[in-house]
This record gives C-alpha cells, sequence and structure tokens, in this order.
C-alpha cells in the first residue's frame, strides 16, 4: 500500500507540475484576450442573467439560475475551507493573490466552456439535455479518443473527487466536533443522496438551487461578521497578502516560510479546484440549462468562478489572516491546517463558531455529491448509454458508506491526478475551437446590443 501511495503521489506531483498551472493561466490569458475581456466587460449583465425572466424560446431541462447553483455545488466543497487552509499554511497568504489572478482569468475560461456545452448539446432517448467537454470535443473536433478519453476520466472523478473524498470529509468533521460515529454518517448521507439522484438532473437542481444559497450565506456572513469586528487589521493583511505573492512569505510560529513559485502554484491549484474552471466537468451543468443562446448561459456559469473563489474562498482565507493563527500549534502540539485551522480562526471571534465551520463543511460536501452525481452520469451515460444510468446511480450511492469509514489517501491522489489530467484534453479542446468561441460571442453580443437599443 505504501509503494502505490508513493506512485500516485510522484503522479500527482507530476500532473500538477508547472506545465499544466501554467497552460491553465496561459489559455485564460489568451481567451480573455481573444474575447476582449469579456468577463470583466459584461460582469453587471451576466449577473443580471441569473435572475432575468425566462424567455419563451428557451430549451432545456433546468432554469438558468439552478443550472449555475448546481455547477457552483460542484466546486463550492471542501476546498473552500480544507483547501484554502492548507493552501495558506503552505504556500504562505501569497497564494491568494495567484488565486485571485487566476479565477479572473478562469471566468473567461468557464465562459467558453459553458458556451460550447451549450452550443453542442444534445438530447437522448429520456428527453434530456447531454453536453460537456465529451461532446463538443467529438462534436467540434471530431477526436471521439480524446473525448471517450476525458469521459472516463470523469467517471474516475466523479467517484473520487465527488464522492469518496466529499463522504470522507463529512464524515471525519462531524466525528470531530459531534463524536457521531462515520459509519452512521455514511449511511445517512448515501439515504439523502439517493432520495435526490433519483430523481435525476431536476431534482439535483431543485435542491442545490435552495442549499447553494443558504449555506453560502451562512458561511460568508459569519466570515464577514469576523472581518468587520478586526476591522483595522484588514488593511496588514492586505498587504501582507501582496508582498508575499512577489517575495514569499518569511517563518513564523510553526511555519516554515514560503517562495513565490510555492504561492503561485498552490494559488493557481486552489483556483481549479474552488471553480473548476479548466476542468471542463461543470459544464455538464450549463447544458441542461434553459437558456436561448449559448452566449447567455455562459455568461451565467462564468460568474460561479467569481462566487466560488474570489468570494467564498477569501473569505476563509482573510478569516485566517487577521485571526493570526498561522503557524500555531493545535492542543496535541501538532501545526494548525486544514479545516482544524479554520475551525480555530472561527471559534477566536465567534461562540461556537466550529459548527458553522462544520455545518458548512457537510452542506458544502453535500451539494458537491450532488452535482458530480450527475457529471459523472452525463459521463457514464455518453460511454455506455442510457440503459445504464440506474446502475450507475445504485453504484454511487453505495460508495458513499465505505467513503466515509475510510482512509483515503489513494481516493485523495486518484481525485487529484484524474481532475489534472481532464485539463489537457480540454484546454486543448478550448484552443482548437477558440474561432467558435469567438464567433458565437460575436453573434451573442450583437444580441445583447440590440436588446439594449429596444429598451431604450
Amino acid at each position: 500500500m505504501e509503494e502505490i501511495d508513493r506512485w500516485l503521489r510522484l503522479i500527482n506531483d507530476w500532473v500538477w507540475g508547472a506545465p499544466l498551472l501554467f497552460f491553465l493561466l496561459g489559455t485564460g490569458l489568451y481567451l480573455t484576450v481573444l474575447l476582449r475581456g469579456v468577463q470583466f466587460r459584461y460582469l453587471g449583465y451576466a449577473f443580471q442573467q441569473v435572475f432575468a425572466e425566462q424567455r419563451k424560446e428557451a430549451k432545456g431541462d433546468i432554469n438558468p439560475f439552478e443550472a449555475l447553483m448546481t455547477s457552483l455545488a460542484g466546486a463550492i466543497g471542501t476546498g473552500s475551507i480544507v483547501g484554502i487552509s492548507t493552501a495558506v499554511t503552505v504556500g504562505g497568504l501569497g497564494s491568494l493573490f495567484w488565486m485571485w489572478v487566476t479565477a479572473l482569468l478562469s471566468m473567461a475560461v468557464k465562459y467558453a466552456e459553458s458556451l460550447l456545452a451549450v452550443k453542442y448539446r444534445e438530447m437522448d432517448r429520456r428527453s434530456e439535455m447531454c453536453g460537456g467537454p465529451m461532446y463538443y470535443i467529438e462534436k467540434g473536433l471530431g477526436w471521439r479518443w480524446l473525448s471517450i478519453s476525458f469521459a472516463f476520466l470523469g467517471v474516475v472523478a466523479a467517484f473520487s473527487t465527488g464522492n469518496l473524498v466529499q463522504s470522507n470529509s463529512i464524515a471525519g468533521a462531524i466525528e470531530h466536533v459531534w463524536q457521531i460515529e462515520p459509519w452512521v454518517c455514511g449511511l445517512i448521507v448515501a439515504g439523502f443522496t439517493a432520495c435526490v439522484v433519483i430523481g435525476g438532473v431536476k431534482a439535483i437542481g431543485h435542491v442545490t438551487g435552495v442549499l447553494v444559497p443558504l449555506m453560502a450565506t451562512l458561511y460568508v456572513g459569519a466570515a464577514l461578521y469576523i472581518l468587520l469586528i478586526n476591522y483595522q487589521l484588514i488593511p496588514q493583511a492586505f498587504g501582507l497578502i501582496l508582498e508575499s505573492a512577489w517575495n514569499g512569505q518569511a517563518a513564523v510560529g510553526g511555519f516554515l516560510g514560503s517562495t513565490m513559485m510555492s504561492a503561485l502554484q498552490l494559488g493557481v491549484a486552489r483556483s481549479a479546484f474552488s471553480n473548476e474552471a479548466g476542468l471542463g466537468i461543470s459544464s455538464c451543468a450549463a447544458a441542461a440549462a434553459k437558456t436561448d443562446s449559448p452566449g447567455r448561459q455562459a455568461m451565467i456559469n462564468m460568474t460561479g468562478a467569481l462566487i466560488s473563489t474570489v468570494i467564498v474562498c477569501t473569505m476563509t482565507g482573510l478569516v485566517i489572516a487577521v485571526s493570526g493563527l498561522i503557524g500555531k500549534e493545535s492542543a496535541d502540539g501538532s501545526i494548525l491546517n486544514g479545516a482544524a485551522l479554520a475551525i480555530a480562526a472561527f471559534r477566536k471571534y465567534i461562540v461556537g463558531g466550529e459548527h458553522i465551520v462544520t455545518i458548512g463543511l457537510v452542506l458544502f460536501a453535500y451539494t458537491t455529491i450532488l452535482a458530480w452525481c450527475f457529471y459523472g452520469e452525463k459521463c457514464f451515460e455518453y460511454l455506455f448509454k442510457e440503459g445504464t444510468i440506474s446502475w450507475y446511480r445504485l453504484f454511487f450511492v453505495l460508495a458513499v458508506i465505505p467513503g466515509a469509514m475510510l482512509k483515503l489517501e489513494i481516493a485523495w491522489y486518484l481525485a487529484d491526478i484524474s481532475n489534472g489530467l481532464m485539463m489537457f484534453p480540454n484546454l486543448i479542446a478550448l484552443l482548437a475551437l477558440s474561432g467558435v468561441i469567438a464567433q458565437e460571442t460575436r453573434l451573442f453580443l450583437q444580441t445583447v446590443t440590440q436588446e439594449k437599443q429596444q429598451r431604450a
């Protein structure tokens, strides 16, 4: 087992090395320039469309808001708490700066993925919309071998990233704070998961449409309260973030210090995990949306990168920054890291803060399970057709139970590796189809201009 862990760790380090991280940044920069900063110029319009009245000619399975919430459900997972806490502990506060830079560029990537997913989507025999990288790779480029590779990696990621890792995080957090046995948590979560996924994307969309705003409001509200009562420390925190982003962060307490390169790598990697831009998998949710235009839903979905990373993840990072707990030791003598660091930071300022973080973790992870079940289902359907979906759902629900009870180092490595490998075919497809993306964007922006003229 140790030998398997060692090899998986080596593969993971290779996959998530500098080439992939700069490939993601480069693609985001290229699409930003190609689309003339569409994510900045039309950000206000994009948020208006999230709550706009649905058009009569729109086709799809769930409304645009539910599609965005499903995408956010998959993105705002344990990485929004555990991932950011770990990044700050290892890479220093400078990792937050590079996380912001990556997120802003990744909005263009998210836009492109969603646009292509809607443009190349198709209806299956159950009258459900199917779309995502596997469809736009095959239909847009004709590279079926690459689309099959992506779909296979998507299924692996659904069971590792979206299932085993999330259920384990739920069970671990609940056992730590409320001393409930992991197997009990596994059964409960499996039961709740089964009740939702049996209803397909419509049920998942309805549930995430309620839970995602609820959990985000609870968590961000608590974080804002902590920042408000420590407002005098915020300028110092931002100053340290900017300084350490370029110069690294000096050692303090048990924190060994960090370099600019470690801050850059962790910031880019954590941003990718927190908003899933580049992975392409969340565009499956965009493909299910009721919309009249690929560009319109792409606008809506690109806001997810801003919400999940620049807002939710930043709240975790800033609370940790003002708490002064980086490099501090826990009661058992170990350096505070991951969920323990976030819990300690919230508990320092809010009585019962550990419960807020734990509830946030549970809701984040549970909605991630639901979203990734849908993503994996679409990849599984692409590989094996509609008749196998019931078996997929059964195995997915059952996998939640061992996920809650087992030590999952291997699952974490498989999650990281499959996520990283999914980026290669997806980013290649985005670059190869960049002409299509630009053309569809021009057509949609002409429509937007006409709409504004009619209202005037």
